[in-house]
């Protein structure tokens, strides 16, 4: 996971001072939105909630912009969309499996957002069950290396919790754990005073596919693609990148 992880935390880095810095608020208000209204306005008892409000916050999206997001998907606020979550599937250049997340309130504009992107990019779409095979759904909290904070100490804080293996990313450690564990092991962080950027329950590819630098910049343009659109959530893909490939892409 270390190639795709390290780009991802990476991209989101990066996305706070470009300009999808408008477009990774919007996700991250809808994210909010949609936890509000499956399990009520109060974080404390929805920890779906919390963990979205939490991102929202660690990427400085106004406070105010997240308190009406809430009140929107509680119901409290007039104006929130039906939005429902379909995932689509299909390959990308050089084989790599795509998993595609979408929050949507037009089925038809995802489906054709998705298929443009997968074909102009070097992609095919797949039939269902295709692809999703090759991914497990795992809890995945991020913590930033901060201090003399070590992987000891954070494996150390996340063990009893349930976490699985806690991974070195470069700028952050990443913690696994079964999706279900998630609670958990973010609850231990904080009570252990460790800060995280966020907890997800995200797909973690069982098998990767190593890419070369070309194959690289293939999947990383596709992944750009999808990602444009505002229906799509998140992309999960099974390749592996080398850390001096990432540093040949990066430059």
């Amino acid at each position: 996971m270390s190639g795709h992880s390290k780009w991802a935390t990476t991209k989101h880095k990066k996305a706070v001072i470009d300009a999808k810095r408008g477009k990774l608020f919007a996700k991250l208000i809808k994210n909010i939105e949609v936890a509000a209204r499956v399990g009520g306005a109060d974080p404390d008892g929805n920890p779906t909630l919390f963990d979205a409000i939490q991102k929202a916050k660690k990427q400085s999206v106004p406070n105010k912009n997240i308190d009406s997001a809430v009140k929107r998907g509680a119901g409290l606020e007039a104006g929130g969309a039906d939005y429902q979550t379909i995932m689509y599937e299909g390959y990308g250049p050089n084989g790599v499996a795509v998993l595609i997340e979408c929050l949507t309130d037009n089925r038809n504009r995802a489906a054709s957002d998705v298929r443009v992107a997968m074909t102009r990019n070097g992609g095919s779409m797949a039939d269902p069950g295709s692809v999703s095979y090759l991914f497990n759904r795992k809890g995945v909290v991020i913590v930033p290396k901060s201090g003399d904070l070590t992987e000891d100490e954070v494996l150390g804080a996340v063990l009893d919790a349930g976490a699985e293996e806690v991974n070195d990313l470069g700028d952050s450690f990443e913690v696994i754990s079964e999706a279900t564990d998630l609670v958990p092991v973010r609850t231990a962080l904080q009570q252990a005073s460790i800060d995280y950027d966020s907890a997800d329950a995200n797909f973690v590819p069982t098998m990767q596919v190593e890419l070369d630098e070309e194959g690289a910049r293939k999947i990383f343009k596709l992944i750009d693609a999808l990602e444009d659109s505002d229906d799509v959530q998140n992309v999960f893909a099974n390749f592996d990148v080398s850390d001096e490939i990432m540093e040949k892409v990066d430059a």
